[in-house]
């Protein structure tokens, strides 16, 4: 995955091809639609036109999808393109890229679950908090072996994951307090936030989207502490707010590439200044410590993947969505 520097400097024409290699594996209409956009220089002319910080492909392609744009390649596009143009500029100088994939917390839950109980979480770039609340879905882990581990409760959300190999038990945490941070923190039970969260589903994705509303409706009445703010100087206050009698641990999941390197290193040093367990899961370059102690050979693996790491430790090679967990 490219960070910020190059959504913001590619030329539009590049950076849709880069993404259409992306997408390719789980959405064939969102590589095509961004091939499409690459060879469309009306339609390259308008995103370049937009600030830098905006330019992220998913954005546009979400706010297609929110205003019910072509989701597959379409000799209209184009001309849709331009008489939306006005409302797909709102969306994406307004919105941001806050896919919150209930489904990672199928290998969340082992790790938070192996930590002394029960623990008080704090996420950081929670979206809309699906993240917040592991203790509320049920779960289908799927065993080589043809072994079916589940656990959690009965719930309109169920997570299935396949693992591989040996590691933690496969269990759920006991969650005492919970508090989540974010530039602009969505509301679950907002008719408007669960559209957008919606829209950033790619096209072919349809159960991951079901079961996105499904977890939007089980957290929407839930209690948790939501801050508005920079993740890393908020941050302190959120973990000083948390009650002593549980094990306070930070979670961040695809969130730090989105962060300027900068940014990224102040708040990794934060974390470890802080003295609290910490949970990553993010991609393999994203924090440094993490790739430092990957295995030799970790990288030859093509797949989309992330590294699910406890205070800096590498634990597993894990899907992007959720849907694989393999112990290291």
């Amino acid at each position: 995955m490219r960070g910020t520097r190059y959504w913001e400097s590619a030329a539009i024409p590049e950076l849709y091809e880069w993404f259409a290699t992306e997408a390719e594996a789980s959405s064939p209409a969102w590589a095509r639609v961004s091939r499409q956009v690459a060879a469309s220089p009306s339609v390259a002319a308008l995103l370049d036109s937009l600030p830098p910080t905006t330019r992220q492909p998913n954005l546009f392609l979400a706010a297609v999808k929110r205003l019910g744009g072509p989701l597959d390649a379409d000799p209209a596009l184009p001309e849709w393109v331009q008489r939306h143009w006005p409302a797909i500029e709102h969306l994406v100088t307004t919105r941001f890229t806050q896919t919150n994939e209930v489904g990672r917390c199928a290998v969340l839950a082992p790790v938070l679950a192996s930590l002394p109980q029960p623990v008080a979480l704090v996420e950081v770039g929670m979206s809309a908090g699906l993240g917040l609340f592991p203790d509320l879905y049920g779960y289908r882990w799927l065993l080589d072996d043809g072994t079916v581990v589940t656990g959690g409760v009965v719930s309109d959300v169920t997570i299935e994951c396949q693992v591989t190999g040996e590691g933690l038990p496969l269990a759920v945490p006991q969650v005492a307090w919970r508090a989540g941070i974010d530039r602009n923190p969505l509301d679950p039970s907002d008719h408007e936030d669960a559209a957008w969260l919606r829209a950033l589903v790619w096209p072919g994705e349809s159960a991951r989207e079901e079961r996105l509303a499904a977890a939007l409706r089980t957290v929407a009445d839930q209690d948790a502490l939501r801050v508005a703010g920079d993740i890393t100087d908020a941050l302190p206050a959120v973990v000083a707010a948390a009650p002593r009698r549980a094990t306070v641990v930070v979670v961040h999941s695809a969130t730090l590439a989105y962060l300027p390197r900068e940014r990224r290193e102040r708040h990794l040093d934060l974390l470890e200044r802080l003295g609290v367990h910490w949970v990553s899961n993010e991609g393999v370059k994203v924090v440094p410590v993490v790739r430092d102690a990957l295995p030799a050979g970790f990288t030859d693996d093509p797949r989309p993947s992330f590294v699910l790491a406890l205070d800096g430790r590498p634990l597993a090679r894990v899907g992007s969505h959720g849907q694989w967990l393999e112990w290291l």
